[in-house]
């Protein structure tokens, strides 16, 4: 095979990969056969730059291999996952870096043990196939996310001119052996998904300092690399509004904005492509989705569970298949391109982190543990005691990779390729959406004669349904419940979630309709107290209230409603909350009569999930006085802040 010198970026040209970037590196040329699909809808991205960013971060890829996974190609042959990427049109790696991601044994905390080696190993597999690396400093020894932004062990205890300066001399050494081994690094990520925090500094004057001194290292080592700083949240408008005048207040050095974009949290395409385009316009940046993905299936593969699978409380955009994937990437693509200022690319999340072992739980944990294979081993207790020392474990995220669990590439893996000229394959039906009911415990149930399959082309048709085994007698008679009724519709599985409630005399119980009913009253000064919209943070729907506060004793509100026109009777009331960091708390439900409380019921948060509901079980109401119905909060707060969330608040009559 002809081989050819290096000079820039990477293209794709005459069907062979070039990788022109002066990194000197021995390059193996990919030749890119047409890549096409029988099966797999893909919708053309018009005015697709050449130069656009088509990522995937592969950090775990050489844990997984040690532990025993095996890549192949299209055709079913082993291959190395690098060069399948190439051909798949990816143009860049991403690879995070921990500072020092071990125990004082020597063992790893997981995640695939991504220290400066793991990003050597990676970027010289990357460069030798034509691909760029973006470097991702997390500056912590574990995950930093939103929640956690822990400082390394090493740095620990320093002030923050002395951890800028470690920072930096950090920075510089790692790139700098990058530099040594001839890797293409295109881009640095300084911090990732830094909300108001990293390694472990809260004050935006000290996280800009950290921030300039990892800027100052990249400019002296890769001068010609794109700096890149990363945020999560895209759905919180005013956060990001807020982070962009931060970055230019501090004159902190960086070229590219860039945000995560998981469908399942953060909001609509429509609000990522103007948050972005707000920064791009004003600050003039360029912009980017550094993580993404979506679930090809809702089924497990390696005993661990998964952080997104099937069920009626979370709202998928698309359908859990290859195809529903498919049109997730392709639909960030294009909100880059077509719908946002000064967009540069788009990253796919650890898209190569399947299942390692395969047999039990059991066989997979001795992997996790002795490679680092899983999203965090036992061995991470010492740094993260409250997280990954309670909660370790293998990957959450293999439903969401383009390779099944035996290593094969998904048809959503050619997307990249496809969307630059589209593919046409036949419209069918991929999937059926799922059915919500909402039925009175007094009212009929009547299931739907029709519900929408999802077809290839993310469009829907009404189709036949056949519900299966339905036992109406359980549910009139059993109460207060949820069922899952189990139907066939155009040969495939469909879903109603019928919920069987009691009549409620408030209204918008679960915050679908946004503070409609509801008055809050902040009796502090708080950060955030609103409406959110996040499936997964829901009891019921989509939407809940929300509240979060970083100062001490900052967190006092009541959240109540006047329901119109009650009548005169006996009622019980209730209502739900979850939240951490609350220290010490007082929370209670409660019902005022013309003003006073005259009945309460004491709450409290224990942690994420952990929803505490409290009963009012009986109380009369002369149906002339002013009434009101509601929760109390006050909380202290301890760690990074009080927070919560409240949801599903139900005023039902009482049978005498």
């Amino acid at each position: 095979m002809k081989k050819f010198r290096t000079l820039c970026t990477a293209v794709l040209f005459a069907g062979v990969f070039l990788c022109m970037a002066g990194c000197g590196s021995k390059q193996t040329p990919v030749e890119v056969t047409p890549i096409a699909s029988d099966t797999l809808f893909v919708e053309k991205v018009e005015n697709l730059p050449e130069d656009f960013i088509f990522g995937m971060d592969a950090s775990c890829v050489p844990a997984l291999e040690a532990s025993g996974v095996k890549y192949y190609d299209y055709d079913g042959n082993e291959a190395d996952v690098f060069e399948t990427l190439a051909k798949s049109g990816y143009n860049y790696i991403r690879v995070r870096v921990w500072n020092d991601p071990y125990d004082e044994n020597g063992n790893g905390y997981g995640g695939g043990n991504c220290d400066i080696n793991t990003a050597v190993e990676i970027g010289k597999r990357a460069t030798n196939y034509g691909m760029k690396l973006l470097v991702d400093f997390h500056y912590s020894d574990f995950w930093a996310d939103p929640g956690k932004q822990m400082v390394p062990k090493a740095w620990k205890g320093m002030d923050v001119d002395t951890k800028a300066q470690a920072l930096y001399e950090y920075t510089k050494d790692c790139l700098k052996q990058l530099k040594k081994a001839k890797v293409d690094v295109g881009m640095v990520q300084i911090g990732n998904e830094t909300n108001g925090a990293m390694c472990g500094e809260k004050q935006w004057v000290n996280i800009s300092k950290l921030m300039n001194a990892g800027s100052k290292a990249i400019r002296e080592v890769f001068p010609k690399a794109l700096i890149a700083v990363h945020f999560a949240n895209p759905e919180k408008v005013t956060n990001y509004t807020s982070y962009a005048n931060n970055l230019n207040y501090y004159n902190v050095d960086y070229d590219v904005f860039a945000s995560s974009y998981y469908p399942y949290w953060h909001g609509t395409l429509e609000n990522l492509s103007a948050v972005l385009s707000g920064v791009a316009e004003k600050y003039n940046k360029k912009v980017m989705v550094a993580e993404t993905s979506y679930a090809y299936t809702p089924e497990d593969t390696d005993f661990n569970g998964n952080t997104i699978s099937d069920g009626g409380s979370i709202v998928k955009d698309y359908p859990m298949t290859v195809q529903g994937q498919a049109n997730h990437l392709r639909n960030v693509v294009d909100t880059m391109v077509n719908k946002t200022t000064n967009g540069i690319g788009v990253f796919y999340w650890e898209g190569t982190w399947i299942t390692v072992g395969g047999a039990s739980y059991e066989e997979n944990a001795v992997l996790w543990e002795k490679y680092g294979s899983g999203w965090a081993a036992s061995y991470a207790a010492g740094y993260d005691p409250n997280d990954a020392g309670k909660y370790y474990g293998g990957c959450a995220c293999d439903n969401q990779a383009v390779f099944d669990a035996e290593g094969k590439p998904l048809e959503s893996l050619k997307v990249f390729t496809l969307l630059k000229e589209g593919n046409q394959a036949p419209v069918k039906p991929d999937a059926i959406e799922d059915t919500t009911l909402m039925i009175d415990l007094n009212g009929t149930i009547v299931l739907p004669e029709t519900v929408n399959a999802v077809m290839t082309d993310n469009s829907k048709a009404p189709v036949k349904v056949e519900w299966q085994n339905v036992d109406y007698d359980k549910m009139y008679n059993g109460g207060v419940a949820q069922y899952d009724i189990v139907g066939i519709a155009d040969g495939m599985e469909a879903h109603c979630y019928v919920s069987m409630i009691q009549y409620n005399f408030l209204e918008n119980y679960s915050f679908e309709d946004g503070e409609t009913g509801w008055t809050a009253t902040a009796l502090k000064t708080m950060d955030e107290l609103c409406v959110e919209n996040k499936a997964t943070d829901s009891l019921t729907g989509t939407y809940h209230y929300h509240f979060w506060s970083a100062a001490s004793d900052s967190v006092e509100f009541t959240l109540e409603q006047e329901p119109e026109h009650l009548p005169a009777g006996t009622y019980k009331y209730s209502i739900s909350i979850m939240g951490g960091d609350g220290g010490d708390m007082e929370i209670y439900a409660y019902v005022k009569v013309n003003g006073e409380v005259v009945k309460k019921q004491p709450m409290t948060m224990t942690g994420y999930g952990n929803w505490d509901t409290a009963w009012i079980p009986e109380f009369t109401y002369n149906g002339t006085d002013t009434i009101a119905v509601g929760i109390y909060v006050k909380c202290s707060g301890s760690g990074n802040g009080a927070w919560g969330k409240i949801d599903d608040a139900l005023l039902n009559s009482v049978s005498q």
